[in-house]
C-alpha cells in the first residue's frame, strides 16, 4: 500500500492574500493555496446545511401541546425509526426535529386532534458527536449541536490539561470520503490571529499529542502557525 500526501499551505493574508508554495519531498508532495479545511459533504455523513439531523439512538422529547398524554421522551433504534402513540412508527433517521414534528402532527390532525401544535428537543445525541482526544483534561466524545468551533471543542473536555501545548491542535475530517487534516495554534486563535475553524460531526481533535503533529514536522519551521494554519488532504490508495 501507498500513502500520497497532498499539503495545502494557507500563508498569512499578506499583499492580497494567500500564495501559493512548492515544497519539495517527491513527486506525491505538492503544496496548493488554501484558506480552511472545507467542511465534510453530505456523503461523508452530514448535511452541509448544518441543521441537525436525527440518528441512531438519539434520545428525544415530544411534546404535544395541551395533550399530557403525548408528552413522551423517546429514543430512535438501530434503523433511526421512533415510535409515538396514535402516530405509530416513523422513519425519523435524517428528518430534523422540525420535521419529525411535522410528520407526527400530520398523522394526528384530523382523526385525533383538530390542530395538533408539535414540538420536538434533542434530549441526547449518539450520532452527531466530536471526539476530542490528547491534552485536555477530560478526553471523550461529545455532542455537536448547532455550530461547533475548535475552542469550543475543547471547552466541552474541560479545557487543555496543565501540560498542553497551546500551539498544536489537529482537527481529523473525512471530506469527500478523504482523509484530511488541518494543524492549528491554540494561542493564536484565542488572540484572534486567524478564525477559530469549524468543528463537525465525525471530526477528531487531537490537543497537544505529537503523534498527531507527525504528518507536519517538516513544515511547521517553514510556516509559522501564529500566521495560518497547516492543512493536509491524506490520500490513501493501491498499487
Amino acid at each position: 500500500m501507498t500513502c500520497k500526501l497532498v499539503l495545502v499551505l494557507c500563508a498569512a493574508v499578506v499583499a492580497g492574500g494567500c500564495a501559493a508554495t512548492r515544497l519539495t519531498g517527491g513527486p506525491d508532495v505538492a503544496v496548493v493555496a488554501s484558506d480552511a479545511l472545507p467542511p465534510p459533504g453530505e456523503q461523508d455523513g452530514i448535511s452541509s446545511q448544518r441543521a441537525y439531523r436525527i440518528g441512531p439512538f438519539d434520545r428525544l422529547e415530544i411534546d404535544v401541546f395541551g395533550v399530557d398524554e403525548l408528552r413522551k421522551e423517546v429514543q430512535a433504534d438501530a434503523s433511526g425509526r421512533v415510535s409515538f402513540p396514535l402516530a405509530g412508527t416513523i422513519d425519523a433517521g435524517g428528518l430534523t426535529p422540525t420535521q419529525l414534528a411535522q410528520e407526527i402532527a400530520s398523522r394526528l390532525r384530523g382523526e385525533y386532534i383538530r390542530d395538533p401544535q408539535v414540538t420536538v428537543n434533542l434530549r441526547e445525541t449518539a450520532s452527531s458527536v466530536v471526539t476530542v482526544e490528547g491534552a485536555v483534561r477530560e478526553p471523550g466524545i461529545y455532542p455537536v449541536m448547532g455550530r461547533t468551533t475548535l475552542i469550543r471543542a475543547i471547552a466541552a473536555a474541560k479545557g487543555v490539561s496543565e501540560t498542553a501545548n497551546l500551539q498544536h491542535a489537529v482537527i481529523f475530517r473525512t471530506v469527500g470520503g478523504q482523509r484530511m487534516a488541518a494543524l492549528y495554534s491554540v494561542r493564536a486563535i484565542r488572540e484572534g490571529r486567524y478564525a477559530d475553524p469549524e468543528v463537525y460531526a465525525n471530526d477528531v481533535v487531537m490537543v497537544g499529542e505529537s503523534n498527531a503533529r507527525r504528518f507536519f514536522r517538516d513544515l511547521i519551521q517553514t510556516a509559522p502557525l501564529l500566521t495560518a494554519p497547516l492543512i493536509a488532504v491524506l490520500q490513501t490508495s493501491t498499487p
